[in-house]
């Protein structure tokens, strides 16, 4: 029965192996020479999202990780391949937030390519073509990326950038729609903690929503004495009651 376990899980382990020689030929850093790099691998051959690489890995090859894993899988290992070139992220929407939970990864083509010619005759010659091609892994080392940016225009006239996604969007429609509407000057203040020196006039607290649907799912957690402001209706504001409204508390 064992041999017989042992024999139907050979061609897993065999491809497992192969795939971390690949990474060995191809002079990857040593913390992305392992089984779940490898396995990363593997599994990237189709476009798939973290949790979906996981599922892959106890489906095809018996390895099962645990759910609080799935960051040390995407920090650890596809972080590293995408920076080196050898996975690309969102090949299917390049424009898709960093934060996104639909982000999707594949294999680079060329690297495909390559894993395919594994244990053939030209497999030797094939790596070094690779590891000296424009497109070879970088060792890490810091290069140029192009994504999608969100420009913000400052009270001032300046201009920075925020990458897509998470609450950049709404932090774009607090400075420039917010702010020029009901803050003295257009400048918006806000504590960082309880250090904070008040200043002069004290403090009003806002919270910034981009919808009101969004708004009513922390309609409950929202604190009395406080403001809402709504990126969609952004000519209004909401106090949640009180002596004063849009002024601070003594």
């Amino acid at each position: 029965m064992a041999e017989t376990a042992r024999l139907k899980r050979s061609p897993a382990t065999k491809r497992v192996s192969e795939a971390l020689s690949t990474l060995h030929s191809l002079n990857v850093p040593r913390e992305q020479q392992n089984e779940r790099s490898a396995l990363t691998l593997l599994a990237l051959s189709g476009m798939l999202g973290i949790t979906e690489m996981m599922d892959y890995f106890q489906k095809h090859f018996g390895k099962k990780y645990a759910p609080n894993t799935r960051e040390t899988v995407r920090r650890f290992t596809v972080h590293q391949f995408v920076q080196m070139g050898l996975v690309l992220a969102n090949p299917d929407e390049p424009g898709r937030p960093i934060n996104s939970p639909d982000n999707r990864y594949q294999v680079a083509p060329t690297l495909l390519k390559l894993a395919r010619e594994h244990g053939s005759p030209s497999w030797d010659e094939s790596v070094k073509g690779f590891v000296n091609s424009a497109e070879a892994p970088r060792r890490l080392e810091p290069r140029e990326r192009t994504m999608e940016l969100i420009p913000v225009r400052l009270p001032d006239g300046a201009e920075l950038k925020l990458t897509a996604g998470g609450q950049n969007e709404l932090v774009k429609r607090i400075v420039e729609e917010f702010c020029p509407r009901f803050t003295p000057g257009g400048v918006l203040v806000y504590v960082g903690d309880t250090g904070t020196k008040r200043r002069q006039g004290g403090l009003v607290f806002v919270t910034g929503f981009l919808t009101r649907r969004a708004m009513m799912k922390y309609l409950s957690e929202i604190a009395w004495e406080t403001e809402v402001w709504i990126a969609e209706a952004p000519s209004h504001i909401i106090h949640f009651n009180g002596e004063r409204f849009l002024g601070p508390y003594e």
